[in-house]
């Protein structure tokens, strides 16, 4: 089934962000590569493609996982997690209709 990850940034998370990304993107390729993958991206705190010093203010990823408690222990695992990016995360099930 599919979930969507919903992921809000602690107050100024940029820096921390931009350490734990290359580690954080090696994970989701590996769904990608597993063709788990729906979407991935973050949340501009600003109305631009590239918010600069702005930085970001959370996450939504999009992919597919066995059961919440799965998606859960995948989100939890998230280098962002451990580099303290994320203040909180929720987790859906998520229902795909279009495209």
């Amino acid at each position: 089934m599919l979930f969507a990850i919903i992921a809000t940034d602690v107050e100024d998370s940029l820096s921390k962000r931009l350490a734990a990304r290359p580690a954080h993107i090696q994970r989701l390729q590996a769904l990608k590569a597993e063709g788990r993958l729906v979407l991935a991206g973050p949340h501009p705190a600003i109305e631009a493609e590239d918010p600069g010093e702005a930085g970001f203010t959370g996450s939504l990823i999009v992919a597919e996982f066995d059961s919440l408690a799965d998606a859960r222990a995948w989100a939890d695992a998230d280098p962002y997690m451990d580099a303290g990016v994320y203040a909180d995360v929720v987790i859906k099930p998520f229902k795909k209709v279009l495209p």
